[in-house]
């Protein structure tokens, strides 16, 4: 696996308590890429965490994200709200091994529950405690009063401060590839303001950004890949450089 310097990110790896586990035969511990994860080194900038679905990404980011403090569905370490108590216990099985420096800022967005979060703030701001409103520091706007690509994206623009810890489940599920693209110059211009990166993502834009490491989870573990050699970019590829063909395969009848 991949090695770094010892310092510059907030998290500087994970790794699981193999020896605390109960059963590797049980979920969470199951998942194949989770029965071979000892540890792994984080990037001080990005670190993507990929692979096909049902290969553990997102159960992986919680866990790390839950173990670091913040609300297993989303936002700062001051959300305290639960919708439903559908998270794993892998998090408590996760030792994080962390940097000399302490984030000013984090958050831990996750496209899946995002409308719980957004939920959750307008409760608070309509609760009278007399300090400024939350939604001031998302823009100003009710996330629900835009549409998704505009909710997250206020939250990337506005919300994240920099010199932060930012964890990231499938930020570009609601954004077009032009508003990928605009997240990665965002996440170029939080790196460069002291922020780190963890993400997870379908989207070979999002997972381009050239100073970080792409952690691969496959059926017999979790492999170092560059951008290229991705699933994710292969196939973007390959349909763009030929969509006729790759229609006429997808849509052929095999009936006839």
């Amino acid at each position: 696996m991949a090695r770094f310097a010892e310092t510059g990110g907030f998290v500087r790896s994970f790794g699981l308590d193999r020896e605390r586990v109960p059963s590797f035969r049980q979920y969470p511990f199951d998942i194949p890429a989770l029965t071979r994860l000892d540890r792994l080194e984080l990037h001080p900038k990005v670190t993507y965490i990929v692979g096909e679905n049902g290969m553990g990404k997102s159960t992986l980011l919680e866990a790390i994200a839950v173990a670091w403090g913040f609300n297993p569905e989303g936002g700062t370490v001051n959300f305290n709200f639960a919708t439903e108590a559908s998270h794993s216990p892998l998090h408590e099985y996760i030792r994080l091994v962390r940097g000399a420096r302490r984030p000013r800022d984090g958050f831990f967005f996750r496209a899946e529950s995002y409308y719980n979060v957004a939920s959750n703030i307008e409760q608070m701001d309509r609760e009278p405690w007399g300090g400024r409103k939350i939604i001031d520091s998302f823009g100003g706007a009710s996330l629900h009063a835009q549409s998704h690509g505009e909710a997250f994206f206020a939250t990337f623009l506005h919300r994240f401060r920099g010199n932060g810890l930012y964890v990231l489940d499938e930020p570009e599920a609601a954004l077009s590839p032009f508003r990928q693209m605009a997240l990665l110059a965002r996440i170029h211009a939080l790196v460069r303001a002291g922020s780190q990166f963890i993400v997870s993502t379908h989207s070979p834009i999002v997972m381009a950004y050239p100073d970080s490491v792409i952690y691969y989870l496959t059926p017999d573990g979790i492999e170092t890949r560059t951008l290229e050699e991705t699933d994710h970019y292969v196939v973007m590829k390959e349909f763009l450089s030929n969509p006729d063909r790759m229609l006429a395969e997808l849509l052929r009848d095999d009936s006839d």
